[in-house]
């Protein structure tokens, strides 16, 4: 089970703190070890010659002395360590020509690491190490966040933004990255695997973020080893980013809170098409309106129809799409359908394939449909990111009741999986390949079907001029 302490992280330190080690390592102060480890770290220094500095004290500094008034070490060793203190630095001469066994002993006793500071070094001088360390730190940390949120901006342009977005986030971080959806669930992770107890802690943990009003922005705690946050998306759907690390650092949380903003926007429902039209189509057609009647309340037009297949394969993907050609009318699969208003337009996106159909007034979208589905067929076996219904031309000087009324005669013998296979076979130039990789079925069964047609047509299909008037007819035959 977690250990949690929901709302926002306390607020870092003014510079991050410095390992003793890196102090211990400026050999020109000639400190030296005594007892306990050098990998506790340092907040700040303080020197104090009172025989209780307890009350002077905020926690995590290295307190210096020479022991003016060491009149109980022991006490003094409790005292220190009670107030938080991280180390103790000792120096010799002019009160003490050796560290006081005594202190050593109750240093060992309570865990405080205890650091002889050597004859002739200033207490002034450790103290100006210290500082210059931590500005130095402060600089490198800000360096890190600087790189970390242009890392950042760069994966939400990619073709894959959201998954991206958490393999540069888990990677700057050294850890792992999950989104969860409001229902609980991971949507989407990146980076390191963790064990199955920390993933049931963070999953907890990003339950107690967002999804109730009210709810804490943000969360911290551990579970299974690990240092872990959560945070709340924008939007009110109850998305929530978890974030498991080995250690935090200072910058952590404002790394974690620039992904927080880029996944918000990248999750958010956008679009140009008022809510309530989408509303009020669907609730005629739920009430049994028939599909022109509800296609009424539609603006004029002109609609485009729009197929697409690709996306990231997260569940927002179609949402994505939808938000990136305007529009909220939107069918998410499996193949995503998109109607788009008269003011969007239909581009190609990365990671996308797309079939766009001809614009088309509200009584005309069945039709749009059927193009818009043929489109991405097309686009699908050319590998082209976009392909856009053709028409006019030479078929634009005849009279579309009089088409429509040829092609049914002419293609009445043709039952659908024919036709649609004759299409296909035509619009790529009668190759078997290509068509039975567009139709997902084996080039034996293309070839069945193409000569079952030429006999049930009587017509020659290596004629020019009859897959001519077969593809007029097939344009014509959905109208």
């Amino acid at each position: 089970m977690a250990r949690t302490d929901p709302g926002s992280p306390p607020p870092a330190p003014p510079v991050p703190p410095v390992p003793l080690a890196a102090l211990l390592a400026r050999r020109e102060l000639g400190l030296r070890l005594l007892t306990g480890t050098d990998d506790v770290v340092l907040h700040g220094v303080h020197t104090s010659e009172m025989a209780d500095p307890y009350p002077y004290l905020l926690g995590g500094e290295l307190l210096l002395t020479a022991g003016v008034q060491l009149a109980d070490p022991a006490r003094f060793v409790a005292r220190v360590v009670e107030a938080g203190a991280a180390a103790l630095g000792f120096g010799v001469t002019p009160v003490y020509d050796t560290v006081p066994a005594e202190l050593v002993e109750a240093c060992v006793r309570h865990g405080l690491p205890l650091v002889e500071v050597e004859p002739g070094t200033p207490f002034a001088a450790v103290a100006r190490a210290l500082w210059r360390l931590m500005a130095e730190a402060r600089l490198s940390e800000l360096r890190r966040v600087t790189e970390a949120q242009r890392s950042l901006a760069t994966a939400a342009a990619r073709p894959a933004p959201v998954p991206a977005v958490l393999h540069a986030l888990a990677s700057r971080l050294g850890g792992r990255a999950v989104l969860y959806g409001g229902d609980g669930a991971p949507w989407a992770a990146a980076g390191r695997e963790v064990s199955p107890e920390a993933a049931r802690a963070l999953a907890e943990l990003a339950g107690v973020v967002g999804p109730r009003p009210g709810g804490p922005a943000s969360a911290s705690g551990e579970g299974g080893g690990l240092r872990l946050a959560a945070y709340a998306l924008g939007g009110g759907d109850g998305l929530a980013l978890g974030v498991a690390t080995e250690r935090r650092h200072p910058g952590d949380h404002t790394v974690a809170g620039v992904a927080v903003v880029l996944l918000s926007l990248l999750t958010a429902p956008h679009g140009a098409t008022d809510v309530a039209v989408r509303d009020g189509v669907l609730t005629r057609l739920l009430l049994g309106a028939p599909a022109a009647e509800a296609a009424a309340a539609l603006s004029p037009g002109p609609w485009t129809v729009v197929h697409a297949r690709g996306g990231d394969g997260t569940p927002f993907a179609a949402a994505g799409l939808a938000a990136a050609l305007g529009t909220e009318l939107v069918d998410p699969g499996p193949t995503v359908r998109l109607l788009l208003p008269p003011a969007a337009s239909a581009t190609a996106r990365p990671g996308w394939t797309l079939g766009v159909s001809a614009p088309a007034a509200p009584e005309g979208l069945p039709a749009a449909d059927a193009q818009a589905a043929r489109a991405l067929r097309r686009a699908e076996a050319t590998r082209s990111a976009l392909v856009r219904h053709r028409a006019g031309g030479l078929a634009g000087l005849v009279d579309p009741a009089e088409a429509a009324a040829h092609a049914r005669v002419l293609l009445a013998p043709l039952d659908e999986a024919r036709a649609e296979t004759l299409r296909v076979w035509l619009s790529l130039h009668g190759s078997w390949d290509r068509t039975a990789a567009a139709l997902g079925v084996h080039r034996n069964t293309v070839r069945q079907r193409i000569a079952r047609c030429a006999v049930l047509l009587d017509r020659d299909l290596d004629d020019p001029d009859v897959r001519m008037e077969l593809w007029f007819a097939l344009g014509r035959s959905d109208q």
